[in-house]
This record gives C-alpha cells, sequence and structure tokens, in this order.
C-alpha cells in the first residue's frame, strides 16, 4: 500500500476484499471488511457505510450471500472446478511455453479467492512439463489475427527440430491464413500455399517471423475441395493426422475391442458392418494420416480397400519387421 485511498473507492475494494478472502466457507464480518479495508488500502469508514456498499454490490447484480457468520461472494465467472479445468488445459498444451504457461495459470488462479491457489500444485511444475520453446505462439496468433481481418497473406519461417534439440529453419512461407486449428494438443494454421496450389497446416510452435503480407489472400471457395467453405466436420473425424491430402473412403477390418478407438479418432461418421462374422469400419480420412494411423493399430485393424493405401501399409510394415527381426539385429552390430 503506498499511501491511504480516498474513501469514495470503497465500494471497490469492499468488492475486491469480497473477490480475494471470501467464500462460503470463509465469510467475511463487517469487522473483517473495515480491517482489510485499512490494512490493504489504508480506507476508513464507518460500519454502516460497509452496509450501504454491500447492499448497492447486491442491487449492482452481484450475488453476495450471508449468515450470522458474515458474507461471502457467492458465484463469480468461474467456479473452481472450471478454473482447475482451464489450469490443466494450460498446464496439459504442449504449444505453449513454459513462461507463458505461469502466467496464464497465475491468472487464472487470480480469478477466485486466495484460498484457492493452496490448492494448485501445477504452477510450480510447470518447466518439468514438455513444452515448446517458441515463445512467439501468442504473437502469432495476433499477426495471423490481422492477416485474416485485412484479407492478406502472411509470410514466416517454418522451422523443424535439429539433433541439438533447437528449432532451425527449413522453409520461407507465403500463404494465405484461414483458420487456426487446435489438433491433438496443437496450434495449426490452416492456409493456402499459391506455391503449392493445395492447403497446408502449420504447427503454430513452428512459425517464427512472421508478418503480414502486401499479397491479397486467396478466397477459401476459389481453393479445390473447399468450393462450400470449410467443412468442421471433415477437419476433425477426417484427418487423425493434420496432412492436406483429399480426404478418401477407407474400409478396414476391425477387433471389437478397437471400436472405441476408432469411434474417438474418426467421430461418429464412421459405418460399422458385419462380413462373414467379421467387423468392417468405413471411415473417410486422409491417405497419408490413414497410413500412419492404420500402422498405430495394426495388431487390430486390417486395411481393405482402398488398395493403394493397404500396400503402402503392407509395405511400412516389412520394412519395419526387416529393422526388428532378431537376425538382422545380430548382423547389425557384428
Amino acid at each position: 500500500m503506498s499511501g491511504p485511498e480516498p474513501k469514495k473507492l470503497a465500494l471497490l475494494r469492499i468488492l475486491q476484499i469480497l473477490e480475494r478472502h471470501s467464500d462460503a466457507d470463509h465469510p467475511l464480518t463487517q469487522e473483517d471488511i473495515l480491517r482489510l479495508l485499512e490494512s490493504e488500502y489504508g480506507i476508513i469508514i464507518e460500519r454502516k457505510a460497509v452496509g450501504r456498499n454491500l447492499s448497492l454490490l447486491r442491487e449492482a447484480g452481484f450475488d453476495i450471500e450471508s449468515t450470522r457468520s458474515g458474507c461471502w461472494l457467492a458465484s463469480r465467472k468461474f467456479d473452481d472446478t472450471e478454473l482447475h479445468m482451464l489450469i490443466d488445459s494450460v498446464l496439459g498444451s504442449k504449444h505453449i511455453p513454459a513462461g507463458q504457461s505461469r502466467d496464464l495459470i497465475e491468472r487464472l488462479c487470480s480469478m477466485s479467492n486466495r484460498y484457492f491457489r493452496r490448492h494448485v500444485k501445477n504452477i510450480h511444475m510447470v518447466n518439468e512439463w514438455d513444452k515448446t520453446e517458441n515463445k512467439n505462439l501468442f504473437y502469432n496468433i495476433s499477426v495471423i489475427d490481422d492477416a485474416i481481418d485485412a484479407g492478406r497473406m502472411v509470410e514466416y519461417d517454418y522451422n523443424k527440430y535439429g539433433v541439438d534439440k533447437k528449432l532451425h529453419k527449413s522453409s520461407f512461407q507465403r500463404v494465405t491464413p484461414y483458420q487456426l486449428i487446435l489438433h491433438n494438443q496443437r496450434y495449426y494454421l490452416m492456409g493456402y500455399s499459391s506455391y503449392w496450389e493445395h492447403m497446408i497446416y502449420h504447427r503454430l510452435d513452428r512459425i517464427t517471423g512472421i508478418r503480414v503480407s502486401d499479397r491479397t489472400a486467396v478466397p477459401i471457395r476459389s481453393v479445390k475441395g473447399f468450393e462450400n467453405g470449410i467443412d468442421y466436420s471433415r477437419l476433425t473425424t477426417a484427418m487423425p493426422y493434420m496432412y492436406a491430402d483429399e480426404p478418401e473412403r477407407v474400409t478396414f477390418y476391425a477387433d471389437e475391442s478397437a471400436v472405441d478407438q476408432i469411434v474417438d479418432w474418426f467421430g461418429r461418421g464412421v459405418t460399422f458392418t458385419r462380413e462373414g462374422g467379421r467387423l468392417i469400419a468405413s471411415v473417410r480420412s486422409s491417405p497419408k494420416a490413414m497410413l500412419y494411423w492404420a500402422v498405430q493399430y495394426a495388431d487390430c485393424t486390417e486395411i481393405i480397400a482402398p488398395e493403394h493405401i493397404r500396400s503402402q501399409v503392407q509395405a511400412f510394415l516389412e520394412v519395419a519387421a526387416k529393422k526388428y527381426r532378431k537376425d538382422s539385429g545380430q548382423q547389425s552390430n557384428q
């Protein structure tokens, strides 16, 4: 406290005291409020003034409850359970750097009272989580939003990690930004590359040096496959991994034990049929994404069609099998 504040601020300070110090388990008496007003803000008022200010706050719509034990702020913008969920989301988001995660968690904590912070342990562990080192995430979002609003392209360097575990420039990109997509705990920029003439999905944490270009954006409806705009259900269910190739209808045998995972990945648009006692699943998916998905679940699925995806999966698995054969490992060590 730098010095006593004028009494006209008492109404605002009483609200802040209720936000910071009260809940149903920690009600404040009027004497408590008077004491906190003086100790935290240097404001000295009569006890009757506290009652008048509490009434004004209730008239203004603030949910202040009271009993013989005192009064408290009964509802807030977010309850503690919601704040815990938001904090866990920030902590688990790999695309948010550790420092920015810590700052966001601090601000989320400030939206509850001082007792809530005692239950938040994760803020001290944020450096132990696998986080991006690119600190430009929120700046990248801001620039992309500006470009979309202005109808302009964006230009940036796209980076990849080297063996030194640091980002290195891989390519220069100039794209029309359309949408930011959160997928598999990663932020992606969905945009159209005029050079490659197809849609791209670039991770925001791999983008550096971004700026708004003076070139006019390419309208989304002029892009092949997007004549009707963006189909968000297709983005979330047809692309288990973010590849830009055209989705195809893919059918595959599936064990009963895999049904939960199939619906989890592809949504409720998946169809199931039976043939000779075997379960068959049908989905629309990016062929490239389907290759890696099928390999991941090779123990419980088998691609039926199209043939080119089945052949790619077979070739992929044959190469992998050679690397893991016991005699191959022995030969490589000789």
